[in-house]
């Protein structure tokens, strides 16, 4: 029996959306002062349901120690504080301090800023000042394409067994099938680095502009 992928048509992505938990207040203002804001950046902000996938896996995971790397205005850190609870902690790596202001005026509204620790400068270098042991519960990658392998390295011995990492933007909405520029290849050279990787087992999941799970071994 053969299987054929499922099509999203706007119509149906809608029907999704209309079927999901919705953003509450504070999420939805955060959404909507980034698109108005920040109209040719607001591209980078995950999408509604990615948010709330990202808060039910944290939550899932009993997640306590979580990084993120890439976090813009703060929608996907927000989710994954909440989802953690009060005892996590979520350190967030960015280049941006006008952009993170934004979030974190939101992690306040939320409640959640206590939880977070926002990090200013380049990612990797931040990585490798964290602990060397495997301690991490939950890692999230949404930043600057041509280093997600080098982010995916520095993070997966730090990542306990059992832990996940979650990574945005790997169908790269289809340019993976036909990379055209850095950024593009960027993608599918991590794409294939993590695919082969035998410390995980991982699945890419099809919710936005895909997002690859990784469950280290």
């Amino acid at each position: 029996m053969s299987y054929e992928p499922l099509q999203l048509t706007a119509e149906l992505h809608q029907y999704l959306l209309a079927h999901s938990t919705a953003p509450d207040e504070v999420m939805a203002a955060l959404i909507a002062e980034t698109r108005a804001s920040l109209p040719d950046a607001a591209g980078m902000q995950v999408a509604p349901e990615q948010a709330a996938f990202l808060r039910i896996i944290a939550a899932v995971q009993g997640a306590r120690n979580a990084v993120e790397i890439g976090t813009f205005t703060g929608l996907s850190s927000l989710a994954i504080a909440r989802g953690m609870g009060a005892e996590g902690r979520l350190i967030c790596f960015d280049v941006s301090t006008e952009w993170t202001a934004v979030a974190k005026r939101y992690w306040q509204l939320a409640g959640v800023d206590e939880r977070i620790e926002l990090r200013i400068g380049p990612a990797a270098d931040g990585i490798r000042e964290l602990p060397a042991e495997e301690y991490l519960d939950l890692a999230f990658i949404d930043a600057d394409k041509q280093n997600y392998t080098t982010y995916w390295n520095e993070l997966v011995p730090r990542i306990r067994p059992g832990g996940l990492i979650l990574v945005d933007n790997v169908l790269w909405s289809g340019r993976v099938l036909d990379p055209q520029d850095s950024r593009d290849q960027g993608v599918v050279d991590f794409n294939a680095t993590a695919a082969q990787d035998p410390r995980v087992e991982l699945v890419i999941v099809p919710i936005g502009d895909g997002i690859t799970m990784a469950r280290k071994l």
